[in-house]
């Protein structure tokens, strides 16, 4: 699964958080945080407990794919 890295990162800004926020919040590691903010891909559930950080739809911030949810 692929973010829209720009609007993660917009996302990420929106909220006030920094990629070790979000990566604290999510329980996913900054090392990983950095990948998929550099458009690298995750597992769903890797980019589940990001939408679930971040409060935002995982369909919205998900490049071309559909979501299961």
């Amino acid at each position: 699964m692929r973010f829209n890295k720009n609007l993660l990162r917009a996302v990420i800004t929106v909220r006030g958080m920094e990629q070790k926020d979000l990566a604290k919040q999510s329980g996913i590691s900054r090392a990983t945080i950095n990948a998929i903010c550099n458009g690298k891909s995750c597992s769903p559930d890797t980019a589940r407990k990001i939408a679930e950080a971040l409060d935002v739809d995982l369909q919205d911030i998900c490049e071309g794919e559909e979501v299961d949810q």
